[in-house]
């Protein structure tokens, strides 16, 4: 826990904040107390330093377990590096991968705190918006929290001597509150519709294209092929005229 804030207020924010001076926006739509999920867009690893910097509040992520189960003098520091850092390991290898993660972001809200999640499951392959997993739905629904969802933007800005910085900004929407489908925990339809209405608020703050096809199988079609993000789209997202549409399908109309 120390070394969270440790993290945050000596180590990285200072230097995070002279470097890239990160705008943020709608700060206020973050509660000051209780149970919240933030849930992001995901287009750098970065983006879990610039938002929970953004916030007086700690935020917890669910990460991925290798990150701390490497060996040696490099594996503890990395162990104790993601732990400080509000990292919760998650095994994704397992069948039952995505239950765990859900029931550890369940705990996490339970005990009131601030639960960081990146629906899309992966970065973002070309710096679109992918597919949202229900997974941020379930949560939502077990939990009673409500959803702030947040676009991470990304840009370089010139400087009168010529060369470029990165620019970021941060931006939380309005809370999204989804108790009228009270007991409807477990009903794919329900939690589908949930998803998508929180990619379209992410994708309505970010500006990003939306893409209906899931990030992850498109890297993976990418890593088989060797094709870009582009064409394996092309072939994977279903026709027509709707390839490049803005809009979640289960919203368009």
């Amino acid at each position: 826990m120390l070394f969270y804030w440790f993290l945050k207020f000596v180590a990285i924010g200072p230097v995070v904040r002279v470097l890239f001076r990160p705008e943020v926006e709608g700060v206020e739509n973050v509660p000051a107390t209780g149970a919240a999920i933030l849930a992001s867009n995901h287009l750098s690893a970065a983006d879990w330093i610039f938002m929970p910097l953004s916030l007086k509040r700690r935020v917890t992520f669910l990460a991925k377990a290798e990150y701390f189960t490497g060996t040696g003098v490099k594996g503890f520091l990395q162990r104790a590096f993601f732990s400080g850092a509000g990292q919760v390991p998650i095994d994704r290898s397992s069948a039952s991968a995505a239950e765990a993660a859900i029931q550890t972001g369940k705990r996490i809200l339970n005990e009131g705190k601030l639960l960081g999640i990146y629906p899309e499951g992966t970065r973002s392959p070309d710096g679109r918006l992918y597919r949202g997993k229900i997974g941020v739905a379930r949560t939502a629904l077990d939990t009673g929290a409500q959803v702030i969802p947040v676009a991470m933007c990304y840009g370089t800005r010139k400087l009168p001597f010529g060369k470029k910085i990165t620019r970021v900004r941060v931006r939380f929407g309005k809370p999204l509150d989804f108790s009228r489908y009270d007991g409807l925990s477990g009903d794919r339809f329900v939690e589908r519709s949930i998803t998508d209405e929180i990619m379209y608020e992410i994708m309505e703050l970010s500006g990003q294209e939306y893409v209906d096809v899931y990030g992850a199988t498109v890297k993976k079609s990418m890593d088989a092929t060797g094709k870009s993000a582009p064409d394996v789209v092309a072939k994977l997202q279903p026709p027509p005229g709707e390839a490049g549409d803005r809009m979640p399908s289960s919203l368009a109309g």
